[in-house]
């Protein structure tokens, strides 16, 4: 079969079009060898290939233009390839005419959000027409709803001389992509009118025609056994903006009757019942992969996962798995599970020995069999390039008992010598590993299950994608080349956290990881779709640049944005602010500052943590000079010393700018130094001269170079599957971050109570983008019945001006204002709106849980939080108050986002 591809792009001197083909491979899609394409005018693309007898239905493909060699210069949108069916016998020649696709604005339409959830389209092999000189007609109808087809009617008698009932049948080939074949020998006029229409599949008399004139089309040069496929633009149907609610809830908060102290898989499919009886359609989630580390409590925060691939343990729904036959084993374990089911909140490290008791008793049970099943050796194979790693990572973790793989004796990094005798269940190794493959296949059925009971329901489940890993989990392990152990992944202070926050994660290796196509990004994206159709990236400034701390730092406020263009002393010189690296680059330490710090005490404190210098000013003692130095001489201290701790910690970090941690030659304005003292001990034309080198740094200087690295990687990770694309984007944003998310139409956060105008307290509701996700409170922030109480002058502000009404705010929230508060957000221009559960009980006085501190899940400023809310009320309780359920439905109903 020859097939011949045609596409009208003008390209400048130099540039070239490319036709790549695709090839599904495990672990996201990877391009075969490139086309080169030929032109004589530079704008009429064209390229020959012969293919023998057909081994695919269809090919995809996807054009590029290049300069030179491998010079990316542009792409099509890639979600959406181009289709072609090769739906006929060898000895026919193909010719497809093409047009340049770039990201739709309604590209939200082609995920899976809305096909497989939402609309729940079922596509359709297009039948072989067997015409001698054949017309084939493609176009894209994202407008259509799950209950509608496409028809083509026209003029000509063939196409049904305009009676939509004897039209041209369409076919949906690829998502919102139909197509059909036309017998060009019946066409009366090589050039004809014609339109797209339609058509209720349950009624055929219902029926749409597409808005505006009628198409015309001329009917291209075809000779006898050949097909001409011409790609047409987009169906003009009218369209609106489908707006839904949500309900944002971590996992491990969820109670039911059965539950075994945390929520688990069983638990969330009752949560997928209560989202869908009260007319909601999305349910988000924290980050659900394993964090087992220490099996203390510290291990808790979700977003601190030992392998991106793996599910926790502790989501296993053990009423789902075979009984223990045991019968006195099994009344324990009932025992304990009422018992723990019973607490307020979740004993992760009693929970979370109960369950891997549990799953190694019945692994001694089952084991062997389900091992041997079709189910499991399918799921081995397509999971076994993580799966294998992160099996011998956990025998090792649980050996040495650390997660610490410098103190692994010989086995500092994963040896892919080892692969093959761990994937054979013949040998040794493998059934030393063999338990932990077991429990992955049984989260990973559960948890698939678990998907399309959503999708049944028509609920999209949305995931959360962690920005950082632990840095002693098994991806670092298997992985080094990809991670920068030599700094510590965090965000400059906010106004949750004025010393910033230090996660610990390590930052990536970006150019190692652009080196294969971030193929580990791609792998990590795809195998989160088999759980997904939408998720959320956390902090995606980190695609941009990530918040870098120096190791030897606790807080974040000596840290520097990775990659940044860096100033060099002359460009600071420039600005007429005379460098002197000792006053910029040492902590400023001097009488008045102890005096002011620690009062009568500054003398003691001086003689024991600090040197004089000889120009009469303080510098740390060798021993005291970096912060973990501090953390490390007061941990055997106790907590009475935590205020003196802190106040150290401030000393070491005053100062006004930051060496670059990869160039000595380069210094970054130290962060929110303008309350710290060494700015303040500046004259007012030298605060006035560091000011104008702060915002031009922070806020100018870097926006362009962010923007063509977050390009570099983020169009190929958010392309590489159909889920919906979401992004924190709080904090401190650069231009460039709108400029990326909107050219890749990813959905961006917005909270009314953190504006993203400069100025402004309370962001307007009504002006939010349709492409966003609207909200009230995450799980890093208050609650809204919490954050109402926690500044009654703020509260009152907002009770005034943002609700406008007059009088007293009262507290604490009464229901009736939580109603009208959320049922404003509802009524906002997002496409989504999904609040956490508290906030939806908040609206209830009769239900909602009495403490309202009871209900926060994370505190960013605290490191060492314990991850342990839960709800207060078992989810059939929810199930079964009608009352409840119908307000919120009416308020969804109110807000046209049923």
């Amino acid at each position: 079969m020859e097939i011949t591809f045609k596409i009208n792009y003008n390209t400048t001197f130099g540039e070239e079009l490319v036709l790549n083909m695709i090839e599904k491979r495990e672990g996201g899609e990877t391009f075969s060898s490139p086309y080169r394409m030929r032109t004589t005018d530079g704008s009429l693309w064209t390229c020959d290939i012969k293919t023998g007898r057909q081994t695919a239905a269809y090919i995809d493909y996807f054009y590029t233009v290049v300069r030179g060699e491998d010079n990316l210069v542009r792409s099509e949108w890639t979600v959406m390839p181009h289709r072609l069916f090769l739906n006929a016998p060898d000895g026919i020649s193909l010719t497809a005419e093409d047009r340049w696709n770039d990201v739709p604005e309604d590209a939200c339409l082609y995920t899976s959000a809305f096909t497989d959830c939402i609309r729940r389209r079922r596509m359709s092999v297009p039948p072989y027409s067997g015409y001698k000189v054949t017309l084939r007609l493609k176009v894209r109808a994202p407008q259509l709803q799950g209950h509608q087809r496409l028809v083509m009617v026209g003029g000509d008698i063939s196409l049904g001389a305009w009676n939509v009932q004897r039209g041209v049948t369409m076919y949906e080939q690829n998502y919102n992509e139909w197509t059909a074949d036309i017998d060009a020998t019946r066409l009366a006029l090589r050039a004809f009118e014609f339109k797209f229409v339609a058509v209720e599949i349950a009624d055929s008399s219902d029926i749409t025609w597409e808005s505006g004139m009628n198409r015309h089309l001329t009917l291209p040069d075809i000779n006898e056994n050949e097909v001409a496929v011409e790609e047409l633009p987009e169906a003009r149907f009218d369209t609106w903006n489908d707006k839904f609610a949500g309900t944002l809830v971590p996992l491990f908060s969820l109670r039911t009757e059965r539950s075994f102290g945390v929520g688990d898989f069983g638990d969330l499919k009752k949560m997928i019942d209560w989202v869908a009886e009260t007319g909601q359609r999305v349910l988000q989630l924290l980050p659900i992969n394993d964090t087992t580390a220490s099996r203390t409590w510290t291990d808790s925060y979700p977003y601190n996962c030992v392998s991106i691939f793996a599910l926790h343990p502790q989501y296993a729904d053990l009423n789902a798995l075979p009984p223990l036959k045991d019968e006195q084993k099994r009344l324990d374990f009932e025992a304990r599970r009422t018992r723990l089911n019973a607490l307020r909140q979740i004993d992760y490290e009693q929970v979370n020995a109960a369950k891997d008791e549990y799953l190694h008793l019945l692994y001694e049970q089952e084991g062997r069999k389900t091992l041997q099943t079709a189910a499991f050796k399918r799921f081995f194979s397509e999971a076994e390039e993580w799966l294998v790693p992160y099996a011998k990572y956990c025998s090792l973790r649980d050996k040495y008992g650390t997660t610490d793989f410098s103190k692994w004796d010989g086995q500092q990094v994963f040896n892919e010598k080892e692969r093959a005798a761990l994937s054979s269940a013949r040998t040794k190794e493998y059934k030393s590993v063999a338990f932990y493959y077991y429990v992955q296949f049984v989260l990973d059925a559960q948890m698939t299950e678990a998907h399309s009971y959503a999708r049944s329901k028509g609920v999209i489940l949305k995931g959360d994608v962690p920005i950082g890993v632990s840095r002693c989990g098994c991806d670092v392990w298997q992985t080094p080349r990809y991670f920068n152990l030599n700094g510590q992944a965090g965000a400059p202070p906010d106004a949750y956290s004025t010393n910033g926050q230090n996660w610990g994660f390590p930052t990536y290796n970006w150019d190692e990881m652009l080196k294969d196509g971030c193929r580990w990004w791609l792998r990590r994206f795809s195998n989160m779709a088999r759980f997904f159709d939408a998720y959320r990236i956390d902090h995606v400034l980190g695609f941009f640049r990530i918040w870098e701390i120096p190791v030897n730092a606790v807080h974040g406020l000596l840290g520097q944005f990775v990659p940044s263009l860096g100033m060099t002393r002359q460009e600071i010189e420039s600005y007429g602010l005379t460098f002197d690296e000792k006053r910029f680059l040492e902590p400023y330490i001097t009488d008045s500052v102890l005096t002011d710090m620690f009062a009568d005490k500054a003398g003691e404190i001086a003689a024991t943590y600090l040197d004089k210098t000889t120009e009469g000013h303080y510098r740390m003692k060798p021993e005291y000079d970096t912060q973990r130095k501090i953390e490390a001489a007061f941990a055997k201290k106790g907590n009475e010393n935590v205020v003196l701790r802190e106040k150290l910690y401030t000393l070491v970090s005053d100062v006004l700018f930051v060496r670059d941690h990869r160039d000595s030659s380069k210094y970054h304005p130290r962060i929110s130094v303008q309350f710290d003292y060494t700015f303040k001990a500046l004259t007012e034309a030298d605060q006035s001269l560091f000011n104008r080198i702060y915002n031009d740094y922070f806020y100018r200087r870097n926006n362009q170079y962010w923007y063509r690295k977050a390009m570099d990687k983020l169009p190929r990770i958010v392309e590489c599957t159909r889920m919906l694309a979401c992004a924190e984007d709080l904090g401190m944003v650069p231009d460039c971050v709108a400029w990326v998310m909107n050219e890749l139409k990813i959905l961006s956060l917005e909270l009314q109570s953190m504006p993203k105008e400069y100025g402004v307290r309370f962001a307007d509701i009504s002006r939010y983008p349709y492409r966003s996700v609207c909200t009230i409170s995450s799980h890093d922030t208050p609650t809204l019945r919490q954050w109402w109480d926690e500044d009654p002058g703020r509260t009152q502000d907002y009770f005034n001006s943002a609700l406008q009404k007059s009088g007293a705010a009262p507290h604490p929230l009464p229901g009736w204002l939580a109603r009208e508060i959320i049922s404003r957000n509802l009524q906002s221009p997002s496409m989504l709106c999904i609040l956490s559960i508290q906030d939806w009980l908040s609206v209830d006085e009769s239900i909602r849980l009495a403490d309202a501190n009871g209900e926060r899940v994370n505190i960013p400023a605290d490191p060492h939080h314990y991850w342990r809310y839960r709800m207060h009320l078992n989810i059939e309780d929810l199930l079964a108050n009608r009352s409840y359920d119908q307000n919120v439905s009416d308020m969804i109903e109110e807000s046209g986002r049923r």
